[in-house]
């Protein structure tokens, strides 16, 4: 008995797609293919219109900013950071032992010399002083007694009346008055200036600061702290220190007399505080920095400048005339040395180097290298290679660049 094998249905419909499939497979990748060509076709022809009309911009430089070396003065500063130190600072003290009884000034004022600042007791000088008078007025009638004997024993003597030692101690005695009325006349002349004393002036120009000593206290002589410090602030000076190396130079300005001008700024260089004069240089050179102070000084008639401040002092020691300056950013620095990008009239740049004579506030002076005029990056040359086409753009702020690739100012 023989049984037939079963066939199942999916195995059927497995076999008719297969069968599709090899009868079909052209058509469908004749289907594909024309789907392909149609797309690449609308695409071509949708970018050309776009080019036509302008939508698609043109390949462009790589955008700087330039500007021209000017021909200009150059000035070489010194600079370096200093503090504010008075012309004086004077602690004042009480100059006889008292009770301070009273305090006329406040904290901070502005006094002038002779300006009474505070009092004190001055019943116990007074009373000294009376006293003084009363020997004194008692040692000069004495003397006036004394002087009047000798006078007689002046005539007795003539006449052989009294003996020569007589009249010698007579003299001797008037001789002695003398000096005891002369010593109370300086004892009186003390207690009259301790009166004095017991009205406390200020010695110079300035501004207190604060009150170290309260009215009622007893206050001495020989106290440390003193009664209120006085700092005067006009003229006020700056001292600052330059590396020993440029000491030359400003030894040169020095010998010839000439103004040398000090300007103080901020700490952070930004705002011009107060402008004055090279004063003087110390007597000796800091082995330990290799720097040298300077001191110079200003009139600080507006109070700019205020004691113990930190400013930046920049000493003027050069002026270069006609010089080619250009903004330090320009600057690039490689293995060959400093250079500078400089755009060429068909707006593609070379790299020219330059030998650069002083950095000063931002700018760059030149010597070799380069000419006035000529167009310089500012900014953007870290994209930059020798013959890269740029696009110029303006400053922040700044004028658009015109046609003549030319964009003047700092």
């Amino acid at each position: 008995m023989t049984f037939a094998p079963k066939v199942r249905k999916d195995d059927i419909s497995k076999g008719s797609r297969i069968g599709w499939w090899s009868r079909h497979w052209g058509i469908v990748l004749l289907v594909v293919c024309l789907i392909g060509i149609g797309a690449y076709l609308v695409f071509t022809k949708a970018q050309s219109r776009a080019a036509k009309q302008g939508q698609v911009p043109s390949t462009l430089g790589i955008p700087v900013v330039a500007v021209e070396a000017q021909k200009t003065g150059f000035n070489v500063y010194i600079t370096g950071l200093g503090s504010v130190t008075p012309v004086n600072t004077i602690t004042v003290h009480t100059r006889v032992d008292g009770q301070l009884m009273e305090v006329l000034y406040r904290e901070g004022q502005i006094v002038r010399s002779g300006d009474l600042l505070a009092r004190l007791d001055p019943r116990p000088f007074e009373v000294q002083l009376t006293q003084f008078e009363g020997q004194m007025a008692r040692d000069a009638a004495q003397l006036k007694n004394a002087q009047l004997d000798l006078k007689r024993f002046q005539v007795l003597w003539k006449q052989d009346s009294i003996a020569k030692q007589q009249l010698d101690t007579q003299e001797a005695l008037v001789r002695q008055l003398e000096g005891t009325v002369k010593n109370d006349q300086g004892q009186i002349d003390s207690a009259k200036l301790n009166l004095v004393y017991c009205q406390i002036t200020a010695p110079i120009n300035g501004r207190v600061g604060l009150r170290l000593v309260d009215p009622g206290n007893i206050v001495h002589a020989t106290d440390t702290n003193g009664l209120v410090v006085i700092t005067q602030l006009q003229p006020i000076t700056v001292i600052f220190p330059i590396p020993e190396d440029s000491l030359p130079q400003v030894l040169a300005g020095l010998k010839s007399g000439k103004h040398q001008p000090v300007e103080a700024f901020d700490r952070e260089m930004r705002q011009k505080l107060a402008v004055g004069s090279l004063l003087t240089i110390d007597n000796q050179i800091d082995p330990t920095t290799g720097t040298v102070k300077l001191r110079a000084t200003f009139p600080n008639e507006g109070n700019e400048l205020f004691p113990g401040q930190f400013v930046n002092a920049r000493l003027l020691v050069d002026v270069r005339r006609e010089a080619t300056i250009v903004p330090s950013p320009a600057l690039q620095r490689g293995p060959q040395g400093t250079f500078v990008y400089v755009v060429k009239a068909d707006r593609t740049v070379t790299v020219r180097p330059i030998t650069v004579a002083e950095i000063q506030g931002g700018e760059a002076s030149v010597k070799t290298g380069l000419s006035p005029g000529e167009l310089v990056v500012v900014d953007g040359q870290d994209r930059l290679r020798e013959g890269t086409r740029v696009e110029l753009r303006p400053q922040s702020g700044g004028p658009t660049q015109n046609n003549n690739i030319q964009q003047k100012g700092y």
